[in-house]
């Protein structure tokens, strides 16, 4: 449960309808293989120890009697399981009889959850047997244990897994226009156990699927749901079994219909705290009228199974990507297109390196102006060789503007570069920081100084990953009057790029953007080597693959560093030794911290994806914010993977 992570599983037994005994045996067998596969939270189905399809027979007092011997013989052969169990039976209260779940934990049932609403329309009559929940909990005697019986119940776990609350409803109750677990949310539990007993109709498994999805997201929490299944009465209804579990939006595990047996998911209970406290639309008030039960997990190392994409700002799916990448490129065209509606303007200045982040500005810049019905020569791509510039790019750089009928213009800036270092004391021989910024500078003031004479804005062409890293020389490449890319991260431009060369009509044009995907990336601002780029950026800050992965967790649910180098040896595990994650990872937060103040500053840009940087919307971070919190936690790292590499070493 380290890292806020929590193995949970939704079960469905086989049972036998109105036998008890027979029901808890397939409980305790199920729960005891769960248990030794981690499971810490764990749910069965509603009715489950009697079955749902008794009818009549819940007037039966020797029936309901049965379910509850069964159920404390459950809870007292489960007592070595160290998780929280949730199963269903129908419960006698105060001369009323009710559709409950109970929660069990290490031998103890220490709560029930009454069902609130009963539907009683076609094929269900659950208003013939049972009365309707009631909100405030009660004391009730089970077997001379006081425990609160009512709908607003939380069970809270300790100091295993801080903030972990979790809440239950039952069936009809999610079907409802005011369910329950939306009091639960708001009450603080952030997972709803959900017991149904769901019969299967045509197509009502994709309308489930949705219900469940959807209260997870608007709830901002994890849904488990356990349906009834095999063994339940099919003299008017089949139940398939359908059991799912979701996150935030999310399924994260689903059986398949009529398939008894269990799913597991691992939930991440950090996450989920992290969106709440994010969205301040998510409304939480003072839970005082509900009856909080404590309990507690014995604190571990839960072991992931769900997967993280190594690019998770880019999707997985062919069509998902291509249909990502149509989107993207309509957001940033339609933002600059509203620049130039607002200003009046009909000229742009671009300035084409021949790599990856120019060439998807000048894409962007000549959607836009076709958008606004401008001509394209209105499109100034400007390529300026000096010190580094190679062949290859070059000549990509000018194919590009050729095959898409914009203005090129050239402008060598060596001998410009030269003067200024001549005038500042700066040896050309020495290629220090301050010989690439020149050129950088002087790259931007030619862009600038040419957008005043043609009388049209500098389109930026830095992206996401760039500014996250601070890889931009102030004042330089760093700055626009309109930055297309800045919401775009560098593994998605690489998509961007690709997806218009697979979309373009024109094959020359195609052929040009897929020389330009596969060339390293590089500011080249030192002089190559035989001819080729010798200054590649990944062998400089780290592979980018890399960064916008940390960058995702980091701003997206801000996460630690040690959550995100956990999630990153896994994601990247056959790619990466650790020690080079974690080396990167290092890089990555010491310069995101440092580099703020270039981000403080940033020219417009459109926002594309969830994470975003701008000073003006997501990211409010002072400039000399300290980022010693964070780098202990690293050191800690380091120290934890260096013991362990002795010790291997040793053995």
């Amino acid at each position: 449960m380290r890292d806020g992570f929590l193995k949970t599983a939704v079960a469905t037994p086989h049972i036998r309808v109105a036998d008890p005994e027979y029901n808890a045996d397939q409980i305790i067998d199920q729960a005891e293989v769960m248990a030794s596969d981690g499971v810490k939270l764990m749910v069965f189905p509603e009715l489950a120890i009697s079955g749902y399809t008794c009818g009549d027979l819940f007037l039966s007092d020797s029936l309901i009697e049965a379910c509850k011997v069964q159920l404390k013989r459950i809870a007292d052969e489960t007592s070595d399981c160290d998780a929280l169990i949730f199963a269903g039976l129908p419960v006698k209260y105060a001369g009323k009889l009710y559709n409950a779940a109970a929660a069990i934990h290490r031998g103890i049932v220490i709560g029930m959850v009454p069902k609130t609403f009963l539907p009683n329309y076609s094929e269900f009559y659950e208003m013939r047997h049972f009365s309707p929940g009631f909100a405030e909990p009660q004391l009730m005697d089970f077997f001379g244990l006081e425990i609160p019986f009512g709908v607003q119940v939380l069970f809270e776990n300790g100091e295993s897994l801080p903030g972990l609350c979790v809440a239950a409803e039952i069936c009809e109750d999610a079907w409802t226009p005011n369910p329950p677990s939306i009091g639960h949310a708001m009450a603080g539990a952030n997972v709803i156990v959900n017991l149904s007993a769901s019969d299967e109709v045509i197509g009502k498994d994709s309308y489930r699927r949705q219900l469940v999805s959807q209260a997870s997201a608007s709830r901002i929490c994890a849904y488990l749901y356990a349906s009834a299944g095999e063994g339940e009465s099919s003299q008017d209804l089949v139940f398939g079994g359908h059991d799912i579990i979701a996150e935030n939006g999310t399924i994260l595990a689903e059986s398949k219909l009529f398939q008894p047996g269990y799913v597991t998911a691992e939930l991440d209970i950090g996450r989920l705290n992290a969106d709440r406290r994010r969205m301040n639309t998510f409304t939480q008030w003072e839970s005082n009228h509900y009856w909080k039960v404590p309990f507690l997990l014995d604190e571990c190392e839960t072991r992931l199974k769900r997967q993280f994409a190594q690019t998770p700002f880019v999707p997985a799916s062919q069509t998902d990507r291509a249909e990502r990448c149509e989107q993207i490129l309509s957001i940033q065209s339609m933002g600059l297109k509203k620049r130039y509606e607002h200003t009046g303007l009909k000229d742009a200045v671009v300035g084409l390196s021949g790599g990856l982040d120019s060439t998807l500005a000048l894409m962007v810049t000549v959607r836009a102006f076709d958008l606004l019905k401008l001509p394209r020569d209105g499109v100034h791509a400007v390529t300026m060789p000096c010190f580094g510039t190679t062949d290859r790019t070059y000549d990509n750089a000018c194919s590009l503007a050729k095959a898409l009928g914009v203005d090129l213009i050239e402008v060598d800036i060596k001998d410009s570069v030269r003067r200024h270092m001549s005038d500042i004391g700066q040896d050309e021989s020495v290629h220090d920081v301050t010989y690439e910024n020149c050129q950088a500078r002087e790259r931007t003031q030619v862009l600038m100084d040419l957008a005043n004479r043609k009388n049209g804005l500098v389109i930026g062409t830095g992206d996401m990953s760039e500014l996250a890293l601070g890889w931009a020389t102030y004042n330089g490449d760093h700055m626009s009057m309109y930055g297309v890319n800045a919401g775009v991260p560098k593994t998605l431009v690489r998509h961007l790029v690709k997806y218009c060369a697979d979309t373009a009509e024109d094959q020359e044009l195609s052929k040009v953007l897929r020389d330009i995907v596969d060339t390293p990336v590089s500011p080249e601002l030192l002089p190559p080597e035989n001819g080729v780029i010798s200054q590649k950026t990944e062998e400089l800050v780290g592979p980018y693959e890399l960064h916008d992965f940390f960058l995702y967790y980091m701003m997206r649910f801000n996460y630690s560093p040690r959550k995100i180098y956990r999630l990153a040896e896994l994601a990247f595990a056959e790619e990466y030794e650790p020690e080079i994650i974690l080396k990167w990872l290092k890089t990555f937060v010491r310069r995101f911290f440092a580099q703020q103040f270039k981000r403080s500053c940033l020219p417009d840009g459109p926002k594309v994806g969830t994470v975003a940087l701008s000073p003006r919307g997501d990211l409010r971070m002072p400039s000399d914010a300290s980022a010693e919190v964070w780098m202990k936690e690293i050191r800690k790292l380091e120290n934890s993977l260096h013991k362990n590499r002795l010790q291997n070493f040793v053995s």
